[in-house]
This record gives C-alpha cells, sequence and structure tokens, in this order.
C-alpha cells in the first residue's frame, strides 16, 4: 500500500511549519520520530 505525505507537506508549507513544529505539536519525541523513519525506510 503506497502512502503519499505530499498534501502534509503542503499544509505545513502553507501554515509555515516545519517538520520540528509538527513534532512539538503531537508531542512526539525526537527518538520515536527517529525510529518511525527507521522503519519507513526499510
Amino acid at each position: 500500500m503506497n502512502v503519499s505525505y505530499k498534501k502534509l507537506w503542503k499544509l505545513l508549507i502553507d501554515k509555515d511549519m516545519k517538520k520540528k513544529d509538527l513534532r512539538e505539536a503531537a508531542g512526539i519525541s525526537t527518538s520515536s520520530r527517529q525510529q518511525y523513519y527507521g522503519v519507513c525506510l526499510l
């Protein structure tokens, strides 16, 4: 199943947010994010 994040990135740009701002707003720790990206890259 393919997942596209294009709409999310567009929304972040429209709101002048960075990935860091999204992480902080969602209450996700840096280590959790790194684990997620590690799984997505496999």
